[in-house]
């Protein structure tokens, strides 16, 4: 197993693309340790890409600003395929274990854009809580079509099942039936509704010189 020869590889860094002479094995016992095996791409920028990607960048400006900043050409397909590392990590979030006690959760949707087939307006179900020692944390998330009270329930159910057992204060916005399946949920919480949404929807109804 030597004298066999070498071939060439070309591997895009945040350094900028390198070429580098691997020596040919015929029995498969080399293993490189500098460089992934069979990636054309280092695993920084493969990081680089996925952070921008969580934060709401495009595939396409992605890949823009990728060749821009590293001089390395990602199609917006590769983009989407190394982004899809986040779907793991996504669905262990939406199953971890849940603090047993929050102080006060907030519940609210709020609409956002989001592209299936087209672009569309989609509600964004958010819950947050602050824990007694005053740490602020998203609990959990969902999406759904719209915002109404049997996603809110599955939600509230959900976020019991995986630990959390005790809430002192809830508050939301006016959504129908939310005080029902909060005392179904957890039935010793008090609920107080949002002060933020009650102005917003008393100034809707006077003129606005009076607001």
């Amino acid at each position: 197993n030597s004298r066999n020869g070498a071939y060439f590889r070309k591997v895009h860094t945040q350094f900028g693309p390198i070429e580098v002479q691997v020596p040919r094995d015929r029995n498969g016992q080399f293993h490189q340790h500098t460089l992934p095996d069979y990636k054309q791409h280092s695993d920084v920028l493969e990081s680089t890409i996925i952070k921008l990607y969580s934060k709401g960048v495009t595939t396409r400006e992605i890949a823009d600003l990728i060749e821009k900043m590293y001089g390395s050409h990602y199609s917006p397909a590769q983009v989407s395929n190394i982004s899809k590392q986040m779907i793991p990590k996504v669905e262990a979030y939406h199953k971890r274990k849940l603090s047993d006690k929050f102080f006060c959760v907030y519940l609210d949707a709020t609409y956002l854009p989001l592209r299936r087939e087209t672009f569309e307006r989609e509600a964004v179900y958010i819950a947050i809580g602050i824990k007694p020692n005053g740490h602020k944390e998203v609990i959990d998330y969902c999406i759904a079509p719209s915002e109404n009270i049997e996603v809110w329930t599955e939600m509230l159910q959900n976020m019991k099942s995986r630990g959390l057992k005790q809430v002192e204060l809830f508050l939301s916005d006016g959504v129908v039936g939310m005080k029902t399946a909060l005392a179904r949920t957890y039935p010793k919480a008090h609920f107080q509704r949002c002060l933020v949404h009650v102005m917003r929807n008393i100034c809707a109804k006077v003129r606005v010189d009076d607001r």
